[in-house]
């Protein structure tokens, strides 16, 4: 029955990614001659460098990731998390949402380094550390942009809910009164294994409290890596032929698409990508058809950077094999 359980999802949430794209196509009136002819008259050079900036955005997130794995003594060659970080990479494609490959690190260095438990938290943090990142950025650019969109309701709510939920994880994570409520909601027999899970995760994301000064330099580095993801976009767009677009734009609208690609309804975030930047960018005064070519081509980015992934992780499996697992000493947490 789980095993039926877990096809079921994987078949819902590819049929949502599928029937987001005939929405796109269908129902937006997308022309899909003009969708191609707009790609193809694209400066392949400047579309060449688009890909390179999204290549940095992933190299910058592997630092960020590495300098947590470090804060919780956890140090490995640097080859080893390359690996583990290529295979999130590629199982990105392919799980819920955009954040399907943080399962899939978690799993492959935990069982590596038998401290699955810390490696989940820094895992956690780090995806915590750049949604704090996209909150700070999307306030800023709306605080600059503002008159660029305050008539646009679809953006100011979805701003306010991206910030409600960034304060509501906050409180659940650091404040000692809201942790108490949620483990006593989940003080029943059938929340026994997540109640445990929930416990456990709190008290080593709160180890990293005594690193203040790393998660300072982790937070700034996730600000750059969340300005990063509109510049890819901009030079994207530029290639295009959309080089009237205000990029404060870009500052403001790529943080939303990024979070609704967080949204565990699809693949990969595919279609939800390309839905929420085609809505967000016509409302700037962009045609449709060059804001989905602008979307479909990030996403084409993300997929061969993912491919990329996926060749280092499959050509590492033998290493990974024959290599002998870590005693759990050798990267052994001093006592808390």
């Amino acid at each position: 029955m789980p095993v039926f359980k877990k096809i079921f999802n994987f078949a819902l949430r590819i049929a949502i990614s599928v029937v987001l794209i005939i929405f796109l196509f269908h129902f937006k009136d997308i022309d899909t001659r003009s969708l191609i002819k707009d790609i193809k008259s694209a400066d392949k050079q400047l579309l060449l460098w688009a890909f390179l900036v999204s290549v940095l955005n992933y190299v910058l997130c592997f630092f960020r990731w590495e300098m947590l794995l470090k804060a919780a003594n956890i140090h490995l060659p640097k080859k080893r998390l390359v690996t583990s970080f290529s295979g999130g990479i590629f199982f990105n494609l392919f799980l819920p949402s955009s954040i399907g490959g943080d399962i899939a690190r978690s799993i492959d260095l935990g069982k590596y380094t038998q401290r699955p438990k810390e490696v989940t938290a820094t895992v956690l943090l780090d995806r915590l550390s750049g949604y704090v990142g996209l909150a700070v950025l999307v306030l800023f650019s709306l605080a600059i942009g503002f008159d660029l969109v305050k008539n646009n309701p679809i953006v100011l709510i979805t701003i306010a809910v991206i910030i409600m939920i960034l304060l509501v994880i906050l409180l659940v994570l650091f404040n000692k009164s809201v942790f108490s409520r949620i483990t006593k909601l989940l003080d029943t027999p059938d929340a026994g294994r997540i109640k445990e899970m929930f416990v456990n995760l709190y008290q080593e994301i709160h180890y990293f409290q005594k690193h203040k000064g790393v998660l300072l330099r982790n937070l700034l580095l996730s600000l750059v890596i969340q300005a990063v993801g509109p510049m890819a976009f901009y030079i994207t767009a530029v290639a295009l032929g959309m080089n009237q677009l205000n990029p404060i734009y870009f500052l403001i609208f790529i943080p939303i698409v990024g979070a609704v690609t967080l949204l565990p309804i699809s693949i990969g975030g595919f279609g939800l990508r390309e839905s929420t930047s085609v809505i967000l960018f016509s409302k700037a005064g962009i045609a449709q058809s060059p804001a989905a070519a602008m979307a479909l081509l990030n996403s084409f980015f993300i997929f061969i950077i993912g491919i990329i992934g996926g060749f280092i992780y499959v050509l590492t499996i033998h290493h990974r094999r024959v290599q002998p697992v870590k005693s759990p000493g050798t990267h052994k947490l001093p006592q808390k």
